[in-house]
């Protein structure tokens, strides 16, 4: 038996919602069918899986060290040349990184046999003026400047008036001194 999971290339979060769904495979590419199998569905950093349809949540006690989120996928036996499809839903902070991790272990959690990731997905261009910013499996993620109507601050900004106002006050005074030294007294007759 020959364990492996896959994962889309590319996915879509909702900028508003921060909502995306994934799809997971596990995969016998082996010649025979396996044993009872499970698969771990867990989500790191930015990245918070909310459901997979057809699993259960795993206790926070029981989480993967460093993970914030997991669902267990009872398989069972899955013959040569088979595979299963899980829907799952999550959250992604686009405005940090976020990975997911796909352990395929025995029913019993005690052996492990094929584990993909933890890997992120992520954008390098982000978009956060547009309704979802698509994401790219192994890509980390450039987390997302100002969206909406706020544009990122570049050149001068406040911090420049206070300096400015004393450059202009500065200026006042050494054309005051001028003149003043230039004056010529009035002769009286």
């Amino acid at each position: 038996m020959k364990l492996t999971t896959t994962l889309p290339a590319r996915i879509s979060v909702d900028n508003s919602s921060q909502k995306t769904a994934i799809t997971a495979t596990v995969k016998n590419e082996g010649t025979r069918e396996s044993a009872d199998i499970r698969l771990l569905v867990v989500g790191f950093d930015g990245l918070k899986v909310t459901g997979v349809r057809g699993c259960d949540a795993v206790a926070a006690k029981d989480l993967p060290a460093g993970s914030n989120s997991a669902f267990s996928c009872p398989v069972g036996a899955l013959g040569a040349g088979r595979s299963k499809s899980y829907a799952v839903d999550a959250t992604f902070d686009l405005g940090g990184t976020g990975r997911i991790c796909l352990p395929v272990q025995s029913a019993d959690g005690k052996k492990t046999f094929w584990q993909q990731g933890p890997v992120p997905f992520g954008t390098t261009n982000p978009s956060p003026n547009a309704p979802a910013t698509p994401l790219l499996l192994g890509t980390d993620n450039k987390p997302v400047g100002p969206g909406g109507d706020q544009l990122p601050k570049t050149g001068a900004g406040r911090d420049v008036l206070p300096l400015g106002a004393a450059g202009a006050a500065l200026i006042a005074a050494g054309a005051a001194g001028v003149w003043w030294s230039q004056r010529r007294p009035r002769q009286r007759s």
